[in-house]
């Protein structure tokens, strides 16, 4: 193997550019070409595909989003999409792929393994929704930029006590609202892998308000329902003074964190590894601290899981 090929997929995540620096950096130390692959699959249809070289991703380390740009390109799950995306990799020369996104990201990856291609799929995503690995790219620094959202949200609930339902992205997972919850102290989190009763958060809220309490900030996932409609059920047990808001894709947005940026260099340089190997159609994860590779067609029908002892947690200290 000469050559190999970087793309990213799907949702940017702060952290992307950093896998894809390793990625370059430890294939030319290894003594490899590197192709970086502009729009994901949809450039790689397109051959929007250039050259790489060790300055091209020197000073992206600390940028959030991706150098590469994303695009989604649903029509790569046909065999006419892939086998155009096969054209261009003979094209250039590339015999190999490492493909930074999510689930989807995994499908096209999966696919072009199968075509001869090995290709090697990193979890970029702030989601933390990927199965068979503790944490995502991205994922850390997303809840950290909610965590200091919600400590300037609560500067305002306390000054009018109020309370705020704040939604978080996240898809269909809890992580986020969870792992912002516990750090930002919120009176209640609500997920999608946790039963609720607004009544009972309601009772809670009241209770709360009677001990001196009088403001209070609520953690809302966005697979469960809007904040607009969680505030209105909310609403109807009692004057909380609500507030709802939606913090969207600003939470996809900034500086990775240090601990996204290790965890992007360690998974960047070991898909390297795999891939010198001769192995493909494999997912890079990290399981209690520790770089892994599973093979990309168990994640399909596994499910990753919220941690529900840090829901536990979280129930345990407030009141």
């Amino acid at each position: 193997m000469k050559r190999i090929g970087i793309l990213t997929s799907g949702g940017d995540a702060p952290g992307m550019n950093a896998a894809v620096r390793a990625v370059a950096r430890k294939a030319m130390h290894e003594g490899l070409e590197v192709y970086g692959i502009n729009y994901g699959f949809a450039g790689l249809v397109a051959g929007d595909i250039f050259k790489m070289s060790e300055s091209t991703v020197g000073d992206k380390i600390q940028r959030g989003g991706t150098m590469l740009y994303s695009a989604r390109y649903p029509q790569f799950a046909q065999e006419e999409g892939q086998l155009r995306g096969v054209e261009q990799l003979n094209k250039f020369g590339i015999e190999a792929l490492v493909v930074i996104g999510g689930d989807g990201s995994y499908h096209g990856a999966l696919a072009l393994t199968r075509h001869g291609f090995n290709t090697i799929g990193l979890p970029g995503t702030i989601d933390n929704d990927i199965p068979y690995t503790d944490f995502t790219i991205g994922f850390d620094t997303a809840v950290n930029t909610v965590v200091e959202a919600v400590d300037r949200l609560r500067d305002t609930a306390a000054s009018h006590e109020r309370t705020f339902v704040v939604e978080v992205m996240g898809r269909e997972a809890g992580d986020i609202a969870l792992w912002s919850g516990v750090a930002g102290g919120a009176e209640d989190v609500i997920i999608p892998e946790h039963d609720f009763d607004v009544k009972k958060i309601a009772s809670k809220l009241q209770s709360s308000r009677e001990r001196g309490q009088k403001h209070a900030v609520i953690l809302l996932a966005e697979g469960v329902m809007h904040a607009d409609q969680f505030a209105k059920e909310l609403a109807a047990y009692g004057d909380f003074q609500l507030r709802a808001t939606v913090l969207g894709h600003i939470v996809r947005g900034g500086a990775p964190s240090a601990r996204d940026r290790v965890l992007a260099s360690q998974m960047g340089a070991y898909a390297v590894e795999l891939l010198l190997d001769g192995k493909g159609a494999l997912a890079v994860g990290i399981e209690n601290n520790k770089i892994t590779a599973h093979d990309v067609r168990t994640l399909f029908d596994a499910k990753h899981h919220a941690e529900l002892s840090l829901y536990t947690l979280a129930e345990e200290l407030t009141f």
